[in-house]
């Protein structure tokens, strides 16, 4: 599994990772809009609503289908597989100052801007991570002015048992506090 807010890279990640290892990728965002596994449309943040229940049992349908390594990305991929059909869980971390920009370059604005912003700051997607799997199944990255390619040589290492997963290693709410910067990041939206 590959998780993280908008904007960290997981897609890219995950594509280049699934290719270098000759495993199945399986992006949660294009499934659902080509499958139509949604729900409804939230017009405020301008996004499809995946129905879980649906992607969660597509998704089991596509694994069984396969037997080489699957590589599945999404900010909800936590919420798609029992803890236990799960080996590994990378969350993507980028720094906000960086994340930001990504994001305002995808057209994110308002709400949906600061909303995903508070979530990479907050830690959301790595406590959501930890609470489907437990922690012992996760491993995050700081991809903060990292290629792809040095993000995947970094899972690798991972799964070839070169390097150990952690969590923790990132402390934006921390860093931006720090700096006097929190307020400009953590807007009443």
């Amino acid at each position: 599994m590959i998780t993280g807010t908008p904007g960290v890279g997981k897609t890219a990640v995950s594509q280049f990772l699934a290719s270098k290892l000759k495993a199945i990728h399986i992006d949660l965002t294009k499934l659902v809009k080509q499958e139509k596994l949604t729900s409804g449309v939230d017009k405020t943040r301008k996004t499809l609503i995946a129905d879980m229940k649906k992607v969660s049992e597509r998704v089991q349908d596509i694994i069984k289908s396969y037997e080489q390594d699957i590589i599945i990305d999404g900010h909800y991929s936590m919420n798609v597989l029992p803890a236990k059909n799960v080996y590994l869980a990378f969350v993507l971390r980028r720094d906000p100052e960086e994340l930001k920009k990504t994001m305002e370059t995808r057209e994110f604005k308002n709400r949906k801007l600061w909303e995903n912003l508070a979530a990479e700051i907050l830690d959301v997607c790595l406590w959501d991570a930890v609470r489907a799997c437990g922690a012992d199944k996760m491993c995050e990255i700081n991809v903060t002015s990292k290629t792809i390619e040095g993000v995947v040589e970094e899972i690798v290492a991972v799964l070839e048992e070169k390097r150990k997963c952690r969590v923790g290693i990132v402390d934006w709410l921390g860093k931006l506090e720090k700096d006097g910067r929190l307020n400009e990041f953590l807007k009443d939206f």
